[in-house]
């Protein structure tokens, strides 16, 4: 086998992007991680081809998890096949992985994350700020964190291999997410009373916009206590808010 090189890890952490390309119900993220393997695989097993071929299969298996948290199990994947490890532990590692990645991945980035960010990014809308301004200033802030959880993610999976749920475990990802949901209500709150100062609110936009407002306020009624989140209530009761107002002037 041979070391990996930086060329082939710098490759698997660039396809990762792509880990979604080829989702299907059958493997789910299973065809995107071996493809994103590649790279690094083709490094380690250089001159082997039957050790190449088993490889891939291995990795071809059903696999989901958070695209964005999957950089986890693929560093860590990479670093124990460089490792030489047998395949039945490789196997038993993406399998005991890929549950805590998907759940912690769900409450920090849609759960927390990308509400808070919008929350702050309509609360600058309603201020007044440019839409172009505002949009491009969502995109940044989020794809900041985003960017920056894919690349802590990769890199602490293949420094530590076999190893990185206690890294996982130190990393309080659960209480961090808990934070930002702090910070959502907060903006509701911020939101609020933006709105309640405003002499015209949405006043002007008509029924084009306060029946749709209604509407998924009303379907957030319906369904949303199956997963009532802070993030999901902040999101709900700003939408209420907005339509309240608009129905008021």
């Amino acid at each position: 086998m041979s070391a990996l090189s930086r060329r082939a890890v710098t490759s698997t952490f660039l396809r990762s992007f792509l880990v979604q390309g080829s989702w299907n119900y059958h493997t789910m993220l299973g065809t995107g991680f071996a493809w994103a393997m590649l790279p690094g695989l083709r490094r380690i097993f250089e001159g082997d081809p039957e050790g190449l071929d088993a490889s891939v299969r291995r990795h071809l298996d059903h696999f989901n998890a958070h695209p964005y948290l999957a950089n986890v199990a693929l560093g860590a994947a990479l670093r124990l096949e460089a490792d030489g490890t047998d395949e039945q532990t490789v196997r038993r590692f993406k399998t005991a992985v890929r549950g805590p990645l998907g759940g912690l991945g769900d409450s920090l980035v849609w759960a927390a994350w990308l509400p808070t960010v919008s929350m702050a990014a309509l609360t600058l809308w309603w201020l007044g700020l440019p839409v172009w301004l505002v949009v491009g200033l969502f995109l940044v802030v989020y794809n900041a964190g985003h960017l920056a959880l894919r690349i802590w993610g990769f890199r602490i999976g293949l420094r530590d291999g076999r190893d990185v749920a206690l890294t996982l475990s130190e990393a309080r990802l659960a209480q961090l997410g808990e934070r930002i949901k702090s910070i959502a209500a907060l903006l509701v709150g911020v939101l609020a009373g933006v709105v309640l100062a405003g002499r015209e609110g949405l006043s002007d936009a008509g029924p084009l916009w306060i029946v749709p407002a209604v509407v998924c306020f009303a379907a957030g009624l319906k369904i949303g206590h199956r997963a009532w989140r802070p993030a999901a209530v902040a999101t709900v009761t700003a939408i209420a808010l907005i339509a309240w107002w608009g129905v008021l002037l």
